[in-house]
């Protein structure tokens, strides 16, 4: 009999779930009381309880504070067991992107009324700032499905901030744009989430002083010092193309009223995004989509705020290059095609077969979509180097899920991976499951191909794209592979397994019962 994962996987949330409510009912609390102890709803904990949500590893690891039971038999790993080599098919939609949300949800601090924000992914990334949100006093909760609600309070407690959970992700640099109207002093841990070399925040940094706003580094250089004087309007030319930085710059100048120039923008998708919400809030904000944003800064927002998050382009890129990788016949749904252009042009001069649909418009009503078929195609490695560059560039995360793809092309490519340090590094890991990447310096590798793929275990990076990749090569892998500690990915992507063994992939997810 041919294996089911998705209903293994089932299996094992009602497992969980029937697990949790027999060790709560014998501590004698009611769902209510659990619920109130893990912020979150007691309809959430219902759907928990009966096996119909998954329970990711940081909120097992609450439950068990929260009953006083040890509940992973494991410290802190989950694992993927993957049966590599089989051909992926029908469909997939692409969810809503991670980094539009986390723009999303910073820029609704900015409104002092309640902002419902519609497909938030549910992935690691979002729960760890909902974590610090709530540390520092704002009502941020799930409703419904991928539906978030947001209300700040009338006064920030960042004394009380959750830093373990800010120091697990760079996201919480975005607090400086919305804080900075509401506080006059104030600290923020370094930046943490992916391990990838030194990054550092002068773009921020030099655009902000030109705002009226100081930051240093704490003595322990694992804390920001922020002081804010008087805020102006400014002419900012941007340090260096940072997404994050733009998006900070558009929530602070969103508040300071007059008009504020950010030359340099990377008009990325999730910048665009920040722009099109805040637009919604009243701010008016020329030139979006290119790299000069004209910002006309108002003194308050205050009016109740519904909106839909964009859908992921970095995803529709992993779905390609998991069909392009195991040569498989794949629909991939909902895809941000000005976001994936240059990357589907590559592909098609590496001899890529696909079919795209008309154009159509997502919820947010800007973004532009389209679903692309993909076909087994026979690819020859490009005669120039893969390379990412700022929007109208390749994406730089969209770059790794190009050396999958290289592994099984004819000939060498070179895959050119400038802005991180150390990220290449990472690539050779695919050396382990028969690939044969040679690695330049710790920003280029040679992919040389087509390489057949044998099963490994390997334990996943510190780093979400390079982890995801690995993924990938494991899906086109013969036999049996095993990718250890998946928090990397669960940072990224929401349900990763089951959805890909709903087109085709044999994904076992392991964990451990208390």
């Amino acid at each position: 009999m041919p294996k089911q994962p998705t209903s293994k996987l089932s299996a094992e949330r009602r497992a969980m779930g029937a697990f949790v409510r027999r060790i709560r009912e014998q501590r004698g609390l009611t769902q209510a009381d659990l619920a109130k102890a893990l912020g979150t709803s007691q309809s959430a904990l219902v759907r928990m309880e009966k096996g119909d949500q998954n329970m990711g590893f940081d909120l097992l690891m609450k439950i068990s504070d929260a009953l006083d039971r040890k509940i992973l038999a494991v410290s802190d790993s989950v694992d993927f067991e993957v049966h590599g080599g089989r051909k992926l098919h029908g469909e997939v939609v692409t969810n809503a992107s991670k980094n539009g949300a986390l723009g999303l949800i910073f820029a609704s601090l900015l409104n002092r009324s309640t902002t419902v924000l519609h497909d938030i992914p549910r992935i690691e990334e979002v729960s760890r700032i909902i974590e610090v949100l709530q540390s520092i006093g704002v009502q941020i909760g799930w409703k419904q499905g991928n539906t978030l609600e947001i209300k700040p309070p009338e006064e920030f407690k960042l004394d009380k901030m959750d830093m373990k959970a800010a120091r697990r992700t760079r996201s919480i640099i975005m607090l400086l744009g919305p804080m900075i109207h509401r506080r006059r002093s104030f600290e923020l841990p370094a930046a943490g989430g992916c391990r990838m070399g030194m990054r550092t925040i002068a773009a921020h940094r030099f655009g902000l002083e030109e705002m009226g706003v100081k930051i240093s580094t704490g003595k322990t250089c694992d804390t920001y010092g922020i002081s804010v004087g008087k805020l102006k309007p400014s002419d900012i030319v941007l340090y260096e193309s940072s997404d994050t930085a733009a998006e900070n710059l558009l929530m602070a100048a969103a508040l300071i009223p007059g008009k504020t120039v950010i030359r340099y923008a990377p008009p990325n998708y999730q910048v665009q995004e920040v722009c099109f919400f805040l637009q919604s809030l009243g701010v008016n904000i020329e030139g979006v989509g290119t790299s000069v944003l004209t910002v006309h800064g108002v003194g308050k927002i205050d009016q109740p705020m519904e909106w839909w998050n964009s859908e992921d382009p970095i995803e529709s890129m992993m779905f390609i290059s998991a069909a392009v990788t195991t040569s498989s016949e794949l629909t991939v749904r909902r895809c941000p095609i000005r976001f994936l252009e240059l990357e589907l042009l590559k592909l098609r001069h590496m001899g890529l077969k696909l079919k795209m649909s008309k154009v159509y418009l997502a919820k947010n009503g800007n973004t532009e979509l389209v679903d692309i078929t993909l076909y087994p195609s026979k690819l020859q490695a490009p005669e120039d180097k893969i390379h990412a560059l700022p929007y109208p560039g390749i994406n730089i995360d969209n770059l790794p899920f190009f050396v999958p793809i290289a592994t099984q092309a004819k000939g060498t490519t070179l895959i050119h991976d400038w802005m991180w340090e150390n990220r290449a590094i990472y690539f050779t890991e695919l050396n382990r499951l028969g690939a044969d990447i040679t690695l330049a310096d710790p920003h280029r590798v040679f992919v040389h191909g087509p390489t057949p793929l044998k099963g490994a275990q390997v334990v996943c990076p510190p780093a979400l794209r390079p982890a995801m990749i690995i993924l990938i090569a494991m899906l086109a892998a013969e036999g049996k592979s095993v990718l250890r500690n998946v928090y990397s990915i669960a940072r990224g992507y929401e349900e990763i397994a089951e959805r890909l063994n709903k087109i085709g992939a044999d994904i076992r997810v392991i964990k451990g019962l208390g």
